[in-house]
């Protein structure tokens, strides 16, 4: 009898049955989770075909996190309190009849607030947007609050860095957050450098090991600058270079807002419950939110999405507003990895007549990501979309408007990532000036762009409509 053939032969058996029961199991718990359905289903195929990858993906990026309320009830009744008390003080504000009900789902999912009486400044390059950063930094009396994914350490971020240590050396508070997946290669001297100056400085979701641990799924993608809580910043510009200069092969076109007036109250909310998040310290004082007037006629909801919400605010409120808009509806975005929602609702909108438009880059930053955005094309443009590329250099812009009435700016993709797992911000405008200003910003921007025809994107080779449908099938993980 040869026991060393046995003892193989007994440890194979043992083995297959502890690896597919580990496997059958991990199924099993994505099954359970309830997930999105498309999201399950690329799980449960990760693991079925690549085990050993799919369940070392799944123990660092697949576990959801536990939905809890970041702050108690009461004490975020007592942040709203000024921001509540200035909008139950507004003798009136008029929305536009179509926008209602989406004005009203922010409300109800989101306690947006809609301010009127706002002023608004649209930068479409970082340059301009740096100049007003710093102008506005530069006049700041009392506090700045600064929240940014990326907080580069080059020529801009040590030139804001400087500038705040010098506010800071003036006597004015300064709070600063950082996301610490998107400022992952940034030393920490860096940002010590602005501590050692009396910057209170938080990272968001600290990251001990960055490959390997969930919490890379769920970052703070909030661009937010709040000065003397009277004037806000908001949009899609990061502080780097890049954002500034673009690139070799093109420029960094993108969008961002100025905002002067009561909507800065919404952002101002935003960062004290962030800041709240990071560092547990409950900042309700009146002196964060002043008495301001009117200084435009821009009616302004600043709304938030978060993965620990109870519903996914943002992506909602772009369905219903797709699906409200009359005459056109148009999207920049870097990225198009949409989800069921957002897809039908586009496809519906377009069907019924109305002027949907769609402008992505030609040329992305990643390469994954192409191949997953272009592998939705075909079911926009087969339902009327009109498909635009971008030429001019990288598109990043998040800008979408509507019939005239509707607009929004802020940090939100048209992706899986950020409907559900990042930490997202928008402006959302009610108002025809703004819009039309947007639309202008759109139609200038497709002039240096290429049509996409549903019939010569039929015609791409074989091999590039194979690595598209494969990456689709990860769309809901990236």
């Amino acid at each position: 009898m040869d026991w060393s053939e046995i003892f193989n032969n007994l440890f194979s058996v043992i083995y297959n049955i502890l690896y597919f029961g580990v496997i059958i199991g991990m199924v099993i718990i994505v099954i359970l989770d309830n997930r999105n359905p498309v999201k399950t289903m690329a799980w449960v195929l990760i693991l079925t075909f690549l085990p050993f990858v799919g369940l070392i993906f799944y123990f660092f990026f697949g576990r959801s996190t536990h939905r809890e309320r970041i702050i108690s009830k009461k004490s975020y009744n007592r942040l709203m309190k000024k921001p509540m008390a200035e909008f139950v003080a507004q003798e009136s504000y008029e929305l536009p009849a179509d926008q209602y009900q989406v004005a009203q789902l922010f409300r109800n999912t989101n306690q947006a607030l809609p301010f009127e009486g706002n002023e608004i400044e649209i930068y479409t390059n970082g340059y301009k947007k740096m100049q007003a950063l710093i102008r506005e930094l530069m006049r700041a009396k009392h506090h700045i609050h600064l929240e940014y994914y990326i907080f580069e350490n080059d020529p801009i971020g040590r030139l804001i860095r400087d500038l705040l240590i010098d506010k800071a050396h003036e006597g004015v508070e300064i709070r600063v957050i950082y996301d610490d997946v998107g400022c992952w290669h940034v030393p920490n001297r860096f940002f010590e450098e602005m501590i050692e100056a009396g910057i209170e400085v938080r990272s968001f979701l600290k990251v001990r090991f960055p490959l390997f641990t969930s919490k890379v799924n769920y970052r703070n993608h909030r661009k937010i600058v709040v000065i003397d809580g009277k004037v806000g910043f908001v949009g899609g510009m990061n502080i780097a270079v890049r954002y500034v200069r673009g690139f070799d092969w093109g420029v960094w076109r993108d969008t961002h807002l100025m905002i002067k007036g009561k909507a800065v109250h919404g952002l101002q909310t935003t960062f004290l419950l962030d800041w709240y998040f990071v560092d547990q310290t409950l900042l309700t004082s009146s002196k964060f939110f002043p008495r301001l007037e009117s200084t435009g006629c821009s009616l302004v909801q600043i709304v938030t999405s978060e993965p620990t919400a109870e519903w996914k605010e943002i992506m909602q409120g772009l369905c219903l507003a797709i699906s409200s808009s009359k005459k056109y509806f148009f999207i920049q975005t870097p990225y198009f990895l949409p989800t069921e929602p957002i897809l039908v609702a586009l496809q519906i909108a377009a069907l019924a007549g109305v002027d949907v438009r769609l402008m992505l880059p030609k040329r992305m930053d990643t390469v994954v990501t192409h191949l997953a955005s272009c592998s939705y094309l075909k079911d926009v443009l087969k339902a009327g979309v009109k498909v635009f590329f971008y030429q001019k250099g990288f598109l990043h812009s998040k800008l979408m408007v509507s019939d005239d009435a509707l607009s929004t700016v802020g940090s939100t993709n048209i992706d899986f990532r950020s409907f559900e797992h990042n930490f997202e911000v928008n402006a959302f405008a009610y108002d025809e000036s703004t819009a039309l200003r947007m639309k202008e910003i759109f139609l200038q921007d497709q002039r240096d762009c290429v049509p996409v025809y549903l019939k010569n994107w039929e015609k791409r080779p074989r091999s590039q409509k194979v690595k598209e449908s494969v990456v689709r099938v990860l769309s809901p993980l990236l």
